[in-house]
């Protein structure tokens, strides 16, 4: 039997849909532990009813090469369901079966097919299942390790030399197996980022000019949390004589978001009655295989910490946006449910210039939502000036995701 270690963060989130008629779907970039966490499901649904027929697909192993497209997939299930009973039914990477969705749609109709897949690539699950199962699927995103997941895994105590190592390795699960060198880590994630560039991004949208292709991940890794646009993008290609016209950017950027390599981030009015359509800033889901294509800097400190800041708020449920109004910027406005947090990051405050500069946006905001200064700063506890809450960074983490 695998040993794995549990993340409830997941798993109690889908809970509530364990035996219902939904197809539950996990989603995320390659190797963030998806395919553990379809074992996990496994073994507790098992668990609480011995009964059910488990079916599990792996499409990355080769005993599963077979099922290749809708009717290989219907035709596996036919020979291997045993019986008329309740049937558990795991399909791992399913986005590597052709037209997985007309098969899945005949099983939920069912009844007796309680349905987990995961999948790697955004566009083909979410525009796939929508078209064909409209309200009966979930999605739940899943992510590298958080910081207090990272602390869980290694078994290590909370520490500003831990977090600084989570900051230059990031959070894929499997580097727990490797020595803790930080060239052999960089091998590994740069053969992961090389994978999801050439199956997830290359071979899937047939994308021709893969040396652009590498250049614009380099751009981006290298303006991590800059505000940047398409056109920016194409003009600064111009000015290297490298002719790329703004649509292609803007396809190879959609590319790039639906393997899961970065996320676009909007900017809003601080308000948030307006949504800025030009310039966005964008952010990598891992940031140890950010670190292995550009290398980690002490110059690069404040990206990579924003970076952390924003995948960290994302791990707690918030959708996020950078906050934008005149020539003031608030580094990211979250919500979820109703509530609203506002988050300055900063490395460190070290003059009066820089603390005026995080607080003063922040204490122009009208509102009573929280609002918080994230800094490397060495503090011993939270404290608050003027109503805004400061913390370490490792602690805002903690605190998001626990």
């Amino acid at each position: 039997m695998i040993e794995y270690i549990e993340r409830p963060l997941y798993i109690d989130r889908l809970k509530p849909f364990i035996g219902k008629s939904l197809i539950k779907v996990l989603i995320g970039q390659r190797r963030v532990g998806k395919s553990f966490l379809l074992m996990q499901l496994r073994d507790l649904i098992k668990k609480a009813s011995p009964d059910i027929e488990i079916i599990f697909i792996n499409k990355e192993q080769y005993e599963f090469s077979e099922i290749r497209n809708s009717n290989d997939l219907f035709n596996y299930l036919k020979e291997n369901v045993k019986g008329n009973g309740k049937v558990a039914l795991f399909i791992d990477e399913i986005q590597d079966i052709e037209s997985f969705e007309i098969t899945l749609r005949d099983l939920v109709t069912r009844g007796n097919f309680d349905i987990y897949c995961t999948g790697s690539n955004a566009n083909l699950l979410s525009s796939e299942l929508a078209t064909f199962l409209g309200g009966r699927y979930i999605e739940i995103k899943v992510f590298g390790l958080s910081y207090a997941e990272y602390l869980i895994f290694y078994n290590l105590q909370d520490s500003v030399n831990t977090f600084q190592n989570y900051l230059k390795f990031g959070g894929l699960p499997y580097l727990i197996n490797l020595d803790p060198e930080i060239q052999i880590a960089y091998e590994y994630l740069k053969n992961i980022y090389n994978t999801i560039l050439l199956k997830d991004v290359v071979s899937r949208f047939n994308v021709r000019n893969v040396k652009f292709l590498e250049n614009l991940i380099t751009f981006l890794a290298d303006n991590l949390g800059s505000i940047v646009s398409s056109k920016k993008i194409s003009d600064y290609l111009k000015s290297q004589k490298i002719n790329i016209s703004t649509q292609v950017v803007i396809d190879y950027l959609g590319y790039l978001e639906a393997s899961f390599l970065i996320f676009k981030v909007k900017r809003t009015g601080i308000e948030g009655k307006k949504v800025f359509e030009i310039g966005e800033k964008y952010f990598f889901e891992d940031i140890g295989i950010r670190n292995s294509i550009v290398g980690y800097k002490a110059n690069d400190i404040h990206k990579i910490l924003e970076n952390v800041v924003y995948l960290h708020l994302r791990m707690a449920g918030y959708e996020v946006s950078v906050g934008l109004e005149g020539k003031k910027e608030i580094d990211f406005i979250a919500q979820k449910s109703g509530e609203k947090i506002y988050v300055q990051v900063a490395y460190l405050l070290t003059n009066e210039e820089t603390i005026n500069r995080e607080y003063g946006n922040l204490l122009e905001i009208q509102d009573n939502f929280p609002k918080y200064v994230v800094t490397m700063d060495e503090l011993t506890e939270t404290s608050t000036h003027k109503g805004i809450n400061r913390m370490h960074i490792k602690d805002f983490c903690l605190k998001m995701v626990n």
